[in-house]
């Protein structure tokens, strides 16, 4: 793997960064290619770094996923049936044999890269057990103002995100608003920053001078996705009403305007209080009609 430097102790660590899971998320994308030409921008004493665009296929079209999401195939359960075949699922084997495989992987961090159309600002998703990668999160909140901190408690096995191929598993940025097949300057430089910050405590870490970092932050836990309204046929019949769009990690409070429907009548919230929304009339979503996923706000300890 190029762009390895060994730091005094001979200590090092395999870390990739990936973009393009999703083929029409441009940022991680044009992320991956400029550090492929200019590998010296993320070199650091002691790791020895990768890069990966992760669905080419996708890409090359334009396109989120060809057959279905890449980014929801990397089970170890779905890594090992020769039955599945399709374009994302035979691209999710051949990522595992070039970073794996799960069950001995190759590298022991993967920065995973994202983009989505909802407002959400910079947000980190933590789908590890491992402290290191808690660590780098919240050194990450520590030097970039208003990241989100996401973190789901996942078994590195059964869980099928790109990211839990490593190790330690790592961290998904997910960057937006900007839409789908866009490049915009202010969302590619938060990226590049997040990563850099990642790969800076990943580097002090190896030395022992890694900086204290909180014993406990703020954040989210995923709750579920919900549905847009449909009729009787399946048909969506309603959209985020204006009152909630881009309220992503606003309170949710029963009775507030959630749709608005076709015939200009308001559906309103009438689930837990407590929780709230965020991929807001997020675009991908809409081939399953989800509008939202709903979080509850936990404290994410170290």
């Amino acid at each position: 793997m190029p762009g390895s430097i060994f730091n005094q102790q001979g200590v090092f660590m395999k870390v990739a960064i990936c973009g393009g899971t999703h083929g029409n998320e441009l940022t991680g994308i044009h992320l991956v290619r400029r550090w492929q030409k200019t590998p010296s921008e993320i070199q650091r004493n002691g790791l020895e770094l990768s890069t990966l665009i992760a669905n080419p296929a996708a890409y090359q079209q334009n396109r989120r996923y060809v057959d279905n999401d890449l980014n929801r195939r990397f089970s170890l359960k779905d890594l090992n049936d020769p039955s599945l075949q399709s374009v994302e699922e035979l691209r999710a084997k051949e990522i595992n044999q070039i970073l794996g495989t799960k069950e001995s992987p190759k590298v022991d961090f993967i920065f995973d890269l994202h983009t989505t159309t909802a407002n959400m600002g910079l947000s980190v998703i933590i789908n590890s057990l491992d402290p290191l990668v808690k660590k780098a999160a919240f050194y990450i909140a520590q030097k970039l103002p208003d990241v989100t901190l996401f973190y789901q408690d996942s078994d590195r096995n059964s869980d099928n995100f790109l990211m839990s191929l490593a190790g330690k598993g790592g961290l998904l940025i997910e960057v937006g608003p900007i839409a789908q097949g866009l490049l915009r300057a202010e969302v590619f430089e938060q990226t590049r920053l997040a990563v850099m910050a990642g790969l800076d405590y990943l580097e002090m870490h190896l030395a022992n001078e890694a900086p204290e970092v909180p014993e406990q932050l703020p954040g989210f836990q995923f709750v579920e996705k919900i549905k847009f309204p449909e009729d009787e046929n399946g048909q969506l019949i309603g959209m985020i009403h204006p009152e909630l769009q881009d309220k992503d990690y606003q309170p949710l409070n029963p009775g507030d305007p959630m749709y608005l429907l076709e015939t200009g009548e308001t559906v309103y919230y009438q689930g837990e209080p407590g929780l709230v929304p965020s991929f807001i009339n997020e675009a991908a979503y809409y081939d399953q009609h989800h509008s939202m996923s709903l979080m509850k706000p936990i404290t994410i300890k170290l």
